[in-house]
């Protein structure tokens, strides 16, 4: 009996995961129109020469007139190879809203509680017994970050691998705000909450989001990697990653930036650690923006605040993720890669992105990310479909301009 007991257990943790309905309107078959298609690489082109990107893989899907998913560029500054859809790249900050999925699957299932302090699976942080789990996961938590502490010493010695206790200390020794009462996205807070996931569930994060968010939604090509310093991706070919310098006049190198393709995924753990490829970043963004993951109950964008002090009313945070407009989504950078991913619940308008130089930081994907959108949100209807009617709170013209103030390399003459 022990043996078909063992037997069981092992094909139960084998079966395949019930899959996940992502209620969106269908996709119409084919590109989008030739316009557009312009317009948007347009700009992607001018946010890689901004960021000082070589390359970079877009994906852009309006279900009422076609698609366009595309790689630009080169693996390199100076050539290297071009760039392909096929290519893995790290998923930056959509790991957030994954982590806060596998949060509310394990609360539907009885096996934590929203409520609970992280003090009940996590030792060494009793000083945060009134920070709950819901806090951690919705970015209210107060706890400063650790990236702006570590950054550099991730660029000098990418192969450390390093203990999330660990990075999330330097996070807790940074000032804290009153819990609950603002945004602040804390990196340190998702780790946390990553620690006390494993904690209570008795299994490796990584185990987690495959069980409830990779293969429920069939994402293939997404992991949480081990911590072994590496490439990412398995057996499919990585986007190479960069990350520009300043020299000792403080201006930035954008002809020979730093390669740092490979690089520990501890350094962002729960927070951003997850690899993924432009196809899967689409579809998650889609299954986030229609809740195909989160149970009813857990209510997840029900009270959202500002993404920062002074932010634009269509700018609000929660759940893990971000809300622009009626985009919902989230973006990011890590060493390497400045990614950005949001869908629209209603009209299915979904955009992804991922530029290789993270020197500019979250800044330049999210600004090409939103002028994508605005872009696309005006594509004419294929024969038979049509367009929607409702527009995003801002113009293309506002995005292209916030990349060209935020540039980091010298831009070509017009």
């Amino acid at each position: 009996m022990a043996g078909v007991l063992a037997l069981t257990l092992a094909l139960s943790a084998c079966a395949a995961a019930s899959p996940a309905v992502i209620d969106l309107p269908p996709q119409v078959d084919g590109g989008l129109p030739e316009d557009t298609t312009t317009q948007l690489q347009d700009a992607v082109t001018f946010a890689m020469n901004a960021s000082g990107a070589s390359g970079a893989i877009v994906g852009v899907w309006a279900p009422w007139s076609g698609s366009w998913v595309t790689g630009l560029g080169t693996q390199n500054v100076g050539g290297g190879g071009d760039v392909s859809t096929k290519m893995q790249f790290r998923a930056a900050r959509e790991t957030r809203p994954m982590t806060c999925d596998v949060l509310y699957a394990l609360e539907a299932k009885g096996t934590v509680s929203g409520s609970d302090s992280v003090t009940e699976y996590v030792a060494g942080v009793s000083d945060l017994d009134e920070i709950t789990l819901d806090q951690l996961c919705d970015g209210t938590s107060g706890i400063g970050s650790y990236t702006p502490v570590l950054l550099s010493q991730w660029l000098t010695n990418p192969n450390r691998e390093w203990d999330a206790r660990e990075l999330a200390s330097y996070g807790l020794g940074q000032e804290r705000s009153e819990p609950g009462t603002a945004y602040t996205g804390s990196d340190a807070g998702y780790l946390l909450l990553g620690l006390a996931l494993e904690r209570a569930s008795g299994q490796t994060a990584s185990q987690l989001l495959d069980e409830y968010v990779f293969r429920p939604l069939a994402l293939d090509a997404t992991m949480l990697p081990t911590d072994a310093a590496a490439k990412p991706s398995g057996e499919a070919p990585a986007l190479a990653g960069h990350h520009s310098l300043r020299d000792a006049a403080g201006v930035m190198n954008c002809t020979e930036p730093l390669d740092i393709t490979k690089i520990s995924s501890s350094i962002g753990f729960t927070d951003s650690g997850v690899v993924t490829d432009i196809h899967d970043l689409g579809r998650y963004a889609q299954a986030l923006a229609a809740g195909a993951l989160t149970p009813p109950a857990a209510d997840r964008f029900a009270d959202p605040l500002p993404a920062y002090s002074g932010a634009p009313s269509w700018f609000t945070a929660a759940g893990g993720a971000l809300q622009a407009g009626t985009l919902i989504g989230q973006s990011g950078a890590v060493p390497g890669y400045s990614t950005a991913a949001f869908a629209d619940p209603e009209t299915g308008l979904t955009v992804a992105v991922v530029l290789n130089n993270s020197a500019g930081g979250e800044g330049p994907a999210t600004n090409l990310a939103w002028e994508l959108a605005a872009i696309a949100s005006k594509a004419a209807a294929a024969t038979g479909e049509t367009a929607p009617e409702a527009g995003l709170p801002w113009t293309a013209q506002q995005y292209h301009d916030a990349t060209a103030a935020a540039a980091i390399c010298p831009q070509p003459a017009p």
